[in-house]
């Protein structure tokens, strides 16, 4: 236990409960305080049918199993050797500027009153425009790191090396090569031989100390045939039973999709290894959730969803066959399920190729509850670009896809690859870059 100078105040916002409803057990030693205001408004959130709704509620059910421990208004002891306080307090020296009667402003308010009795205080706050108010009135203010990766060094799941031109040789010959350096399971090695022009792949071998030759010849999958060497790594991976779960990682128009949704199908009519192909997205909206639009379910998310139909039409419509047709045709047959995170919640979902499209608008906590659906023999497949985010409390370095591969890197029922090359036109690469 920290001694009491020591001890530092963390004021924690809602944000950070819509994060992760179990944050408060990550700062050690020290003294939490929960500003009534978040408690108001994780109960107006609680309605919500969207993730934010669920993380409100599992927030207010764990708070509440603490509140059974004592008296929250004079601190309750956590097992992290915490005190956890709810507060009423709020600073008198409000600046003029300020709207009292904003939520926000009266969680900051709080803060500044811990401040005033000569407290070391700390606003921690997902919500970038909150910190710098708060830096603004004299409070230090901090992001919530504990689930935060660094985007820059973020896994791969490929490296790239050049060999002599008696190294490809020997490659070729055996198909399999000596390696020094240190390789994950399913990690992908780009060989280029000196002075050519020639590239092979390769792959760590169970065998330490040895990568061996991945074959060229792959036929299209679903009509879709990889159009790189990293692309083919996906597909390597995508239609690899072994793995349980698998990452893709790419900027727009590097194929993710539609290279998940060909996999997904040629496992379910192709090799008849699964029961269903189950798609979904996080639903980001700006201003109204889901629940707000008109009409049942499937017309509800037909906006939201309308990316994945537009894969699935692509590749339907390049690979005919009969009795086939449409998405409608799969959906009704029930092939083809297309369903809304909030719902996949509490289920069991067994023999299912399961893909999370844009995957980085999800934070850890989310990633975990929903993949942990995943019944006996399915598999579950992540993509997105961790730059490109819609949820304004995550970003590059804290969002659930970029936090779940770092985690799961190493792991042997664990694939992922980066896609660097955009596939979609020369326009979509340029505005990619540098827009």
């Amino acid at each position: 236990m920290a001694e009491a100078g020591n001890v530092k105040v963390f004021v924690i916002d809602t944000n950070i409960f819509i994060h992760n409803p179990e944050a408060i057990m990550s700062f050690r030693d020290n003294e939490i305080i929960i500003p009534l205001q978040v408690l108001e408004e994780l109960d107006n959130l609680k309605t919500y049918s969207d993730n934010r709704g669920k993380s409100a509620r599992d927030a207010i059910r764990f708070l509440e199993a603490i509140s059974r421990r004592g008296d929250l208004h004079d601190g309750i002891k956590l097992e992290n050797g915490s005190l956890l306080k709810v507060s009423l307090e709020q600073s008198s020296a409000v600046p003029k500027v300020m709207d009292i009667n904003k939520n926000d402003n009266k969680i900051l308010l709080c803060a500044a009153y811990f401040k005033e009795m000569g407290r070391q205080v700390f606003f921690v706050s997902k919500d970038i425009n909150a910190r710098v108010k708060a830096t603004a009135i004299g409070i230090k203010a901090v992001d919530y790191e504990k689930e935060k990766v660094d985007i820059a060094s973020l896994y791969q799941g490929v490296v790239e090396a050049e060999i002599a031109p008696d190294q490809a040789a020997a490659f070729d010959a055996m198909g399999s090569l000596p390696w020094k350096d240190k390789l994950r399971p399913n990690e992908f090695v780009i060989l280029r031989e000196r002075g050519s022009q020639n590239e092979s792949l390769a792959r760590a071998s169970p065998e330490e100390g040895l990568i061996t030759a991945v074959p060229q010849d792959l036929a299209s999958v679903f009509g879709i045939s990889p159009l790189n060497i990293r692309q083919r790594v996906a597909l390597e991976l995508l239609l690899d039973d072994k793995l349980s779960l698998v990452t893709i990682v790419g900027k727009a128009g590097t194929g993710k999709t539609l290279l998940a949704i060909a996999a997904a199908l040629r496992k379910l009519f192709d090799e008849k290894s699964i029961a269903k192909i189950l798609v979904t997205r996080p639903v980001i909206s700006v201003g109204k959730d889901l629940g707000f639009l008109p009409g049942e379910k499937m017309a509800k998310m037909s906006a939201w969803m309308q990316p994945l139909f537009d894969n699935m039409d692509f590749i339907l419509g390049s690979h005919k066959r009969d009795k086939l047709k449409s998405v409608d045709q799969m959906i009704r047959d029930k092939q083809l399920e297309i369903e809304a995170l909030s719902y996949i919640r509490g289920r069991s979902l067994p023999n299912e190729y399961i893909i999370i499209d844009e995957a980085q608008n999800l934070t850890p906590h989310e990633v975990k509850t929903i993949v942990s659906r995943a019944g006996k023999g399915s598999k579950v497949v992540l993509t997105g670009d961790p730059y490109q985010i819609d949820n304004m409390y995550l970003d590059a370095n804290s969002n659930g896809l970029s936090y779940l591969v770092d985690a799961f890197k190493g792991q042997s029922i664990f694939g992922h690859v980066t896609l660097m090359k955009s596939e979609r036109s020369e326009l979509a690469e340029l505005a990619s870059n540098l827009l």
